[in-house]
């Protein structure tokens, strides 16, 4: 008898942007696919979930940071994740504005490497609201060297999903870090692991 052994992908994800644009929504919505009004919560929040991605299964986590949240602790995530996205609410101009502050953050603590990153412009069903074109959020994606997506986590979570999993396979296609990177990325995770205060797991 043989037993076949199922390989786990790690993926490990990182969700950052302004308050109330939607990023614990979002997870939730991916996690459970169902829907929640956005809260700010107090801790840092790590979903874990399985996944199959083009035929690999993916042991995938998420964190979700608290809005207000020091740039030491900001730049420690940044070291343990593989992937960003960063979330803006189309309602919300200050929220865009944000982004480019973020997505500096993330290339001075990865110290230039280019990690993948999605640009995800949320609220899409407010559009009476709207504070920030489509053509906008192209624009700076495309000057951040970001993918974008526009969508509503209220009304399509096959739209969250794409999100999710095209970022996924950016990190599929992610050439292998050195060793020296690799062995920040594990000790980090490791430090991770004994200060994480809260997980959720699917």
């Amino acid at each position: 008898l043989v037993c076949k052994l199922e390989r786990m992908v790690p993926v490990k994800l990182l969700i950052l942007g302004a308050q109330n644009t939607g990023k614990t929504a979002l997870c939730v919505r991916f996690i459970t696919k169902r829907f929640i009004g956005e809260y700010d919560h107090k801790t840092e929040v790590t979903y874990r979930c399985s996944r199959t991605v083009d035929q690999e299964t993916v042991d995938l986590e998420i964190l979700d940071l608290p809005c207000k949240n020091s740039v030491a602790s900001i730049e420690s995530s940044i070291r343990w994740a593989d992937g960003f996205l960063l979330l803006y609410s189309i309602t919300q101009r200050s929220s865009f504005l944000e982004i480019p502050r973020l997505k500096t953050l993330i290339d001075k603590t990865k110290q230039s490497l280019v990690f993948p990153t999605v640009l995800v412009a949320n609220k899409a069903d407010l559009e009476v609201g709207r504070k920030v074109t489509t053509e906008e959020g192209q624009r700076l994606a495309k000057d951040l060297g970001c993918g974008f997506r526009e969508l509503s986590v209220a009304e399509a979570v096959l739209s969250v999903e794409a999100v999710i999993f095209q970022l996924i396979r950016s990190v599929f296609q992610r050439p292998l870090p050195d060793r020296r990177s690799y062995m920040l990325t594990v000790r980090h995770a490791l430090t991770r692991k004994l200060t994480r205060s809260k997980t959720m797991q699917w």
